[in-house]
């Protein structure tokens, strides 16, 4: 397994699915959206989203990634260390 590929992926993935957050907050859907989810789920919202602010979103998506290419990069190492394939 690519351990650049598994941590780009893997990065890519959150760092879209918190730019994905953010463009909630800027259009001002997110509070009802994340009231939405704890309905769901049988719970209270303790949570007020706050006004929108671009920089906090960059360092949000920008830590997101990094995150997770790190954990991408953990597990394919991981795997290419414990997952021997059999000689053929």
């Amino acid at each position: 397994m690519n351990k650049n590929k598994s941590g780009l992926a893997l990065g890519t993935l959150l760092g879209l699915w918190h730019l994905v957050w953010g463009g909630l907050v800027a259009v001002g859907a997110a509070q009802a959206f994340l009231d939405f989810v704890y309905w769901m789920h049988f719970l209270n919202n303790p949570f007020t989203v706050q006004p929108f602010e671009i920089g906090r979103v960059a360092i949000l998506v920008v830590v997101t990634f990094v995150i997770g290419y790190v954990l991408g990069w953990m597990f394919a190492w991981l795997w290419n260390r414990f997952y021997r394939q059999p000689a053929q």
